[in-house]
């Protein structure tokens, strides 16, 4: 039962984020946005606060820094995405 509530709460903070820095992605990219977000947040997590907390563990801070590495990732994709201009 947790994964999935981990699988719905990935998709809605990679939805926030991708909503945050104007990308429009679907439930797929953003459950994955969402899930490795949560990865990135925790690193910068443990870099800013040097704690070490549970991976597995939900709380409102980690819900803040899942959010955090979401945009960083979301911002990663915005600086690699290829620009899309029509040349006539």
């Amino acid at each position: 039962m947790s994964l999935i509530i981990y699988i719905i709460l990935g998709g809605i903070v990679g939805y926030v984020a991708a909503r945050l820095l104007g990308r429009d992605e679907g439930i797929l990219a953003s459950i994955i946005i969402g899930i490795v977000g949560s990865f990135i947040g925790g690193f910068v997590s443990r870099l800013f606060t040097g704690g070490d907390q549970s991976l597995l563990a939900f709380s409102m801070t980690g819900l803040f820094w899942s959010v955090i590495g979401s945009l960083i990732l979301v911002a990663i994709l915005n600086a690699v995405r290829r620009p899309r201009h029509n040349t006539i």
